[in-house]
């Protein structure tokens, strides 16, 4: 885990460098079909990349998405009618059968189809009409980083070249994806979030909470501190928390809240100071202090868009050093496998 997370600078480069043709391709090549919505089907890790992208769908394009059920139609026998949909499938592996039903069913109902994996032999790239590649290599650990993030950047790279209309990303957003990996380098340098990792050794239970692009960070930080240190991690929303999880914080229960600098960083000011009254024992990550909060792990000043690509980062340390210092072995996650097949 800690040679997969130190890849992800690495990982960015390569993702930009070698698959921008190929993702501007599709983003065209969708643009020109004009969905009139997008439905996202994942499980795990990449359901938060799926829900990242859902986000950007929303706000950068327009356009109404969701995240599909798979056991509706797995389980229950559903046919929902997806014509003129796009259905994506967010996959590490591409291995899970359900996510392939989903996008198969969307088909037969006159949906399009794609696939995003690190897996281009997959079933899953085998059944959908197109296919991205996030190129992250071999990933070592169980408890999935590198692929997270470079689902991450992959989608990110397809929504906005989309949004340019031929595929393209125009010179703002290429600038900004050329600085991720320096920015990567320098949030991995930083021991701050190790520091925190001590802080909670001996925890119970966990809160991480969020709220529009940091929402998705929030719930994929609570995933890997319960498969790895097996410590209960809870994911709420910023205004999900006030609607009643509020009451059962305390100075007993940390609260990890990622805190950006745009609207969704704004919205959650009013959480923090709800927190306070709880004397809740806030940790933000973000780029700047927050009153209230009793540790910061620092991260860039960037666009929201772009900040889950780097606040997760210490996060996924955090996650790992607890888990080592608790006596687990993140690598190896009781119960847990690579590949997981899900019906």
């Amino acid at each position: 885990m800690t040679a997969d997370i130190a890849e992800q600078p690495e990982v960015y480069a390569r993702l930009a460098d070698e698959q921008s043709g190929a993702i501007a391709a599709v983003a065209a090549e969708i643009a020109r079909e004009r969905p009139r919505f997008v439905v996202y089907t994942a499980r795990g890790t990449s359901d938060h990349a799926a829900l990242y992208a859902a986000y950007l769908t929303e706000i950068r394009l327009g356009i109404p998405a969701s995240l599909a059920s798979p056991s509706a139609i797995t389980v229950f026998g559903a046919r929902p009618d997806l014509s003129g949909a796009l259905v994506v499938g967010v996959s590490q592996s591409g291995g899970s059968p359900d996510i392939a039903e989903v996008l198969r069913v969307g088909k037969e109902s006159g949906a399009r189809t794609l696939a995003v994996t690190n897996n281009a032999a997959s079933p899953l790239a085998s059944v959908a009409d197109r296919h991205i590649d996030v190129s992250a290599g071999h990933e070592r650990a169980v408890a999935a980083t590198k692929t997270y993030t470079a689902e991450l950047l992959a989608l990110l790279m397809l929504i906005e070249g989309v949004r340019a209309g031929d595929g393209v990303l125009p010179e703002e957003e290429r600038r900004a994806v050329a600085e991720l990996p320096e920015l990567a380098r320098v949030v991995l340098e930083d021991d701050a979030a190790i520091r925190a990792a001590h802080r909670y050794r001996f925890a119970d239970r966990v809160v991480t909470t969020g709220r529009g692009y940091a929402y998705p960070t929030a719930r994929e930080a609570a995933l890997k501190l319960m498969e790895t240190s097996y410590l209960p991690a809870l994911a709420f929303s910023g205004a999900d928390l006030l609607h009643g999880p509020l009451a059962m914080t305390d100075p007993d229960v940390p609260v990890l809240a990622v805190v950006g600098n745009g609207p969704g960083g704004q919205a959650m000011r009013d959480v923090l100071g709800r927190l306070g009254e709880r004397r809740a024992d806030v940790v933000v990550i973000g780029p700047s202090d927050v009153m209230g909060s009793a540790l910061r792990v620092a991260s860039p000043a960037v666009d929201e868009r772009y900040a889950p690509l780097l606040d997760i980062l210490p996060l996924q340390r955090l996650a790992l050093e607890l888990a080592l210092i608790r006596g687990e072995n993140p690598d190896a996650p009781r119960g847990l496998r690579k590949v997981t097949q899900t019906m």
